[in-house]
């Protein structure tokens, strides 16, 4: 069998033909060339900022017996900013894959209100002592517990049945996060100044709010979960063609959502709990990453949003923490960038 064809004039090898056929996450090899040089610079920007967030403008000297205890707390933070850029970037691409919406974010879920509620209570009904005590694995699971509990009660009722819908999850969602900062709201106004300051420096969202002692049960849930994510990739391709071109394709569509928005509650009640809530975080990676991975194949999308997600938060902690020697408003300044992008996405939304 000959395996030379003659096309337009011109002898093409079946090798060749088999070349053009092949499909391929990108539209060209530039554009993959492109992925691989973004990613590739992520890696090693986020690599470079948190070994200077290791070494730089550290006050022990290298051979002083005080300079590996100093190392290893900093280490924790970086740890901390690994977990949280894994958890936002992966739940927040899923989460607009399986919505089919890229202008809104796993928080309209009601994590970072039930968290916010749940640490206003504290204060308000037990006092401030009561909000410093509740830490420990206890305090911590039962965050989670509560989040991951009351997200699938949401998808358990409103995405079974009949009538299941995904718009209306997300309304009700929606609706009983605003319910829930009303009450937090009402409960902050009627605080002592003292027990308000306490209380606001857990509402903000920052890596010093993470304990070494959760790692044991943090690391394994978001590695799990993430690589479960990752493993449902090609799956996720096709769910976020829509309900009728997934169905078409053989894919229990309601099915795989459910699966997904499991996997995110996980993701997202983790690291609110761990860290507490960043609300556009996710989606300012999220999008950003839309933008340089330029493929729509989430085993390319995945790795493009956790190497910009630690690089966003290295880089941000290095330079407010060496060069504005001001930390603390490292979360404020990542949610200002990611609420002007937001707004950016929805005057964009026509060209999107």
């Amino acid at each position: 069998m000959s395996t030379v064809m003659e096309r337009d004039g011109v002898d093409v090898s079946i090798g060749e033909l088999r070349e053009e056929r092949h499909a391929s996450a990108f539209q060209s090899k530039r554009a993959s060339r492109r992925y691989w040089l973004f990613l590739s610079a992520f890696i090693l920007g986020g690599l470079l900022c948190a070994l200077g967030l290791l070494l730089y403008n550290n006050p022990v000297p290298m051979d002083s017996p005080s300079f590996v205890p100093v190392v290893e707390r900093r280490i924790v933070a970086i740890v901390t900013m690994l977990i949280a850029a894994l958890c936002q970037s992966l739940a927040t691409v899923a989460f607009h894959s399986v919505t089919n919406n890229r202008i809104i974010t796993p928080s309209l879920l009601g994590f970072d209100a039930l968290y916010s509620t749940i640490q206003t209570s504290m204060v308000f009904f037990f006092g401030a002592g009561a909000l410093i005590g509740f830490s420990g694995t206890g305090a911590f699971l039962t965050q989670v517990g509560l989040m991951v509990t009351m997200s699938l009660l949401l998808y358990g009722w409103l995405l079974s049945g009949k009538y299941a819908n995904l718009q209306l999850m997300l309304l009700i969602g929606i609706i009983i996060g605003t319910g829930l900062n009303s009450v937090s709201s009402f409960m902050r106004r009627m605080l002592a100044p003292s027990e308000f300051d306490i209380l606001q420096a857990r509402l903000f969202g920052s890596v010093t709010n993470a304990d070494v002692a959760y790692f044991p049960i943090v690391i394994p849930i978001v590695v799990i979960a993430g690589t479960l994510l990752f493993l449902f990739s090609n799956r996720l391709n096709i769910v976020a063609l829509g309900k009728d071109v997934a169905t078409t394709f053989g894919v229990n569509h309601r099915r795989s959502v459910i699966y997904t928005l499991v996997l995110i509650s996980l993701l997202m009640s983790v690291s609110t709990a761990l860290i507490g809530p960043l609300t556009f975080f996710g989606f300012l990676v999220a999008t950003l990453s839309y933008q340089v991975a330029s493929t729509y194949d989430h085993k390319y999308v995945f790795p493009m949003a956790f190497a910009l997600g630690f690089f966003v938060l290295t880089s941000a902690y290095f330079f407010m923490y060496h060069i504005f020697q001001t930390p603390s408003v490292v979360s404020v300044i990542i949610e200002l960038f990611g609420g002007l992008i937001f707004l950016a996405v929805i005057l964009r939304k026509r060209s999107l």
